[in-house]
């Protein structure tokens, strides 16, 4: 009995035990998980495309109303976007910078968790902080070397704060079709203008934000119905 009891329990140890039904179970999962975050992709890539427009109106917009304002000031401002470009190619890529402003804005919103992974990438931190700081100082401070400073800072931050989210949204992995970047840096860039555009409104009695915003989408409605009629009215 010994024997047949120790061959019994040889027999019951020899046989392989499947694993299929988990196995297969999580392949099911997985291919779930991936045709659900290509499909999301391309979703985003739609979107990016629906921007595009947008992106295009809301610049030409925001020309349109700076050009407004005193060229002196304009020059100074361009001056800013020149500098840092000159910075980040040829001497120093200040993305410790950008990292501190990424940082502050978490404290920010420290209390309101869904922000706390995009604003970020959204708001333009340092060239929100210079507008509220001219605000405050122009009353007690009556300086044109300050709106000065003020133009400079706002050119250096405004395109320190693009650059480096594009490049951040642009280095992550698995962006299919680019949707992400596409999206994500077209909503951040229309987004930003808008916010430039509300803080000059506030600075400058010339540049109208109400009317930024009637050109750009007045002038993107004509785009969406241009296409609109190439591919469906012939």
């Amino acid at each position: 009995m010994a024997r047949k009891e120790s061959f019994d329990k040889n027999l019951i140890q020899d046989i392989p035990l499947s694993k299929e039904p988990s196995g297969s179970g999580g392949n099911f999962s997985a291919k779930i998980s991936w045709f659900s975050g290509k499909a999301f992709g391309v979703i985003k890539f739609i979107l990016g495309l629906v921007f595009l427009p947008f992106v295009f109106s809301t610049t030409v917009s925001f020309l349109n109303e700076f050009r407004a304002v005193d060229g002196h000031l304009q020059g100074v401002f361009w001056a800013g976007v020149i500098s840092f470009l000159l910075v980040y190619l040829f001497i120093w890529e200040p993305a410790p910078v950008y990292s501190r402003g990424h940082k502050l804005l978490e404290v920010v919103f420290r209390f309101f968790k869904p922000m706390v992974n995009v604003a970020p990438f959204l708001l333009p931190m340092y060239t929100i902080l210079i507008f509220i700081i001219y605000g405050l100082l122009q009353f007690p401070i009556k300086s044109a070397r300050l709106l000065e400073c003020a133009m400079f800072l706002i050119g250096f931050s405004a395109i320190l704060h693009l650059v480096f989210s594009a490049k951040s949204i642009r280095n992550k992995k698995g962006d299919f079709l680019k949707g992400n970047y596409i999206f994500g840096f077209s909503f951040i860039f229309i987004l930003n203008l808008a916010l430039f555009a509300l803080g000059f409104s506030l600075i400058f009695k010339e540049f109208s934000f109400v009317n930024f915003c009637n050109v750009s989408f007045g002038i993107a409605g004509r785009i969406f119905y241009a296409v609109f009629k190439q591919l469906f009215l012939f």
